[in-house]
Order: C-alpha cells, then structure tokens, then sequence
C-alpha cells in the first residue's frame, strides 16, 4: 500500500522462515477500522510499500528448526504483535511497549495475503469449534475489547455504555456483561447495529434520537454509568464517554483518531474524580481467555462477520471505503483463494 492511495495485489516472493517462525497459510483475514486509518495515514504505516491486515487465522505450512511447539497443520490465530520477548515490557507484560515491536500489517506485512511468517510464540491454538473467519476477528476486535475493559477495571455489578457498536463494540457488549455488568448501554446511529446489540443483551441508545448522555442519565436516574468504552475516535463521542460517567467512573478511550478532545475540567472530570484512561492494542497472555470464550460460547462472534470477499484489490477497497463513511455491515473478512 502507499498512503492516501488504494490498495493494490501485487505478486512477492514467497517469505522466508528463520529458526524460531512459523509459515501461515491465510484462510481467513479481518477488515478492521484500522486499516481505514491506516490506509489515510492517520496513523503512519511503515516501511511503504506494505501489506496490509493484522486479523489473521489459517493453518501452519511450515515450522523453524528451533520450534518445538505449535506444528504444520495446525490451526492457529495469529497475536499482531511481533515483539523481542526479553525487553523489561515484554518481561513485564506489557508488550506493546516494546521497543522492538512491529504490528503485522503496521509495521511489516500482514495477512492481505496467501502466506505470512511469524515467530511461534504468536500463532495461538485456535480450537476447531471457531471457524477461521471468526477466530480472525478474535485477534483484534474481541482482544482489544477485552483488553479496554480490564484497563477500566469493570467490576460485577456496574454498569457500562459502549460507545460505537461495530465489530469491537459487540464484543464489548458481551464482554461487559461477561464481567458482570449488571447494564450494558450500546450507543450508536445505526438502527442494524443496535438491534444486533439489543440481541447480545445491551440497552440500545440510538444517539440519532438525542443526546446520548441524556438518555444514559435518564436510565440511570440521574447517576450515569461506572465505566464507558469509546471505540469511534470523534470528538463527539469521547466527550460523551467522559460526561456519561457516574462518580469515580473510568472512560476507556480506544478510538484512533487525529481529533482532540475538549473537557471543562472542573465539572466534568475534577467534580465526579473522572478517569480517563488510554487502551492500546492488547496482551499476547490475555488472548487464551478470549479464545477459550469464544469457544464455550460465551462470546458469540457468528452474527459479527456479516460478509466474506475474495483477496482482491477492489474487493478490499469497496469495504475500506464502506467502513471509512461507517456504512455496511459489522466486519467483513477477506477468503484468500
């Protein structure tokens, strides 16, 4: 890809494996939001050229010399970031913070492809219950969800709005409730994504029918709620997050976006002791729970892919390009052939 440009299929050599790698063939690869902001260069990719697609499942072709682990013809997803595993983040758990990290499809090629390379340790067992297409989805969408979450410490018997019910936001939903929210308001535009919300148990605030803040409040009585998750990246909508909030509560902002956020700081953060907290990506060791969810049904991701296209370049860029107006269904999966 260049940036601002569509994305074009180009042929490359077949990549290589060192010692410690595993050889992945593609059999299912998530279009996420991301791309869209990656694609516009709202957050840099790079080297350029690069390929695109950090939601990635298939099946192991090959193993290095050195694995001892996972083995060919296993199924697996694939954890997007690529990381050194010695470093004090990464010894700490933290691994997003290290230095050396490189997300695939960010940072160096990702699964917009027929093969893709990368170390053993991020090819996770991906149980035979969980098709391809949805274990793909698990890797972005349902982790970060769950990473959001846990960095706004949602405890049994809260409440929770999800701002923006696309493919992170319905697995925020039923996360919450998972965590034990006793409510979980889903907050969006779009009557399709809140009825699929309404179904996975949220009460609906379609922000199209007046402020959402209100209609939270007025749910509430007055007192708002414990935790809000933003998953849009507006203005708009982060500062509902934070108005939406009862006392001592925690907004998770996850959006990516080149917007900035406006608060009048003494009655809508400093009164209340409003967090606001930052959510990035997520942690190779979160993503077994996530996964084991997903098995046990707990996390139903069968109704958030809603279409399936080949690995083609105009294929690709229509669902980019429905994504960036924020139309279409919740998650589209490219098949590669």
């Amino acid at each position: 890809m260049t940036v601002g440009s569509p994305l074009q299929i180009q042929e490359v050599s077949e990549p290589g494996i060192a010692d410690g790698d595993v050889l992945v063939r593609v059999r299912a690869a998530g279009i996420c939001h991301s791309d869209v902001h990656y694609r516009a260069g709202t957050s840099p990719v790079r080297p350029l050229p690069l390929t695109l697609g950090h939601e990635v499942a298939g099946t192991i072709e090959q193993v290095g010399r050195a694995v001892t682990g996972p083995k060919a013809g296993d199924r697996v997803c694939l954890h997007y970031n690529v990381t050194c595993g010695d470093c004090p983040a990464c010894a700490s758990g933290n691994e997003q913070f290290c230095p050396a990290g490189r997300m695939i499809g960010h940072h160096r090629d990702g699964g917009f492809a027929e093969r893709i390379v990368v170390p053993a340790r991020n090819a996770l067992p991906l149980p035979a219950e969980i098709p391809f297409e949805q274990g793909a989805t698990l890797m972005c969408a349902s982790a970060t969800a769950f990473h959001a979450l846990r960095k706004g410490a949602l405890r049994a018997g809260e409440t929770a709005a999800i701002i923006g019910v696309g493919g992170l936001g319905m697995s925020a939903v039923q996360l919450a409730r998972a965590f034990g929210a006793l409510t979980v308001f889903a907050v969006d535009v779009r009557e399709e994504s809140l009825e699929l919300a309404s179904r996975y148990g949220a009460v609906a605030v379609n922000a199209r029918a007046g402020d959402p803040v209100d209609q939270i409040r007025k749910a509430t009585a007055g007192r708002g709620v414990d935790v809000a998750v933003e998953l849009v990246g507006a203005s708009a909508t982060m500062h509902q997050a934070v108005t939406c909030l009862a006392p001592l509560g925690r907004a998770v902002l996850v959006g990516i976006t080149a917007e900035t956020l406006s608060l009048d700081t003494y009655r809508e953060v400093l009164g209340g002791e409003a967090q606001i907290i930052g959510s990035n990506d997520h942690l190779l060791s979160e993503l077994p729970t996530v996964i084991e969810m997903a098995r046990r049904g707990i996390l139903d991701t069968s109704r958030v892919v809603t279409k399936s296209i080949p690995l083609d370049a105009g294929a690709i860029n229509a669902a980019l390009d429905g994504l960036e107006r924020f139309a279409g269904g919740i998650r589209t999966v490219v098949i590669p052939g």
